[in-house]
């Protein structure tokens, strides 16, 4: 209740990201954090980098991290792009400290990551921590029963976003290329059933804008 009732803002913050308060307690610099990084959009994530700036740089690159993790376009937002030096020393702490966003809790899930991204980033996440099979059993989904079965297929393996790995990740993930996991019986296509058509209800790609 202490922790809760000294967090500052999320509103305040966005409206004022240079003079909002900064929490003084690890818990409650955990809690803004976490709580930014769900509300950010493309058009708040400029206030969001500026806010992170002021953070410990551990806690700012936490947020920006998770911001990423569950909106992967924002990783090409120039705001992401002004602060390579704060991103690159965190992730030498984070090696340091042994930081492992798996072992902390994060967890790819449809409203984490998997809801948020395209079908073709669904089935690299699967290809990496389970084999090519695994990602052949589910290729035929559309993307919301594809997101519902990836996150059961990535369920314990520690497979982590490019955006929230440090560098030289130690991801326990399942050997590629073993025996892959029967889908459940309602989400395994017919035997014989033409291939379907490209998914209308699949999330466009951003291209990257030439700079």
């Amino acid at each position: 209740m202490r922790v809760f009732r000294s967090l500052p803002s999320l509103d305040g913050i966005l409206l004022n990201p240079g003079t909002a308060p900064v929490p003084d307690e690890p818990s409650a610099l955990c809690a803004v954090a976490t709580g930014l990084a769900r509300r950010a959009t493309d058009q708040n994530f400029a206030a969001i980098s500026d806010y992170a700036g002021r953070l410990a740089c551990e806690y700012g690159t936490l947020l920006v991290k998770s911001a990423t993790a569950r909106v992967p376009d924002l990783a090409h937002h120039p705001a992401f792009n002004r602060r390579p030096r704060a991103l690159a020393h965190a992730d030498r702490l984070a090696g340091a400290v042994r930081l492992d966003m798996a072992a902390a809790g994060w967890r790819p899930t449809v409203d984490t990551y998997l809801g948020r991204v395209t079908k073709s980033r669904i089935l690299q996440a699967v290809r990496e921590a389970e084999g090519e099979p695994a990602a052949q059993l589910i290729d035929h989904l559309k993307t919301p029963e594809m997101a519902k079965e990836a996150e059961r297929l990535l369920g314990g393996t520690g497979w982590l976003p490019e955006a929230l790995r440090v560098a030289n990740p130690e991801v326990a993930t399942s050997e590629p290329g073993g025996a892959a996991e029967a889908l459940p019986d309602f989400l395994a296509a017919e035997e014989g059933d033409e291939a379907e058509a490209a998914d209308p209800e699949e999330p466009q790609e951003f291209g990257i804008a030439a700079e």
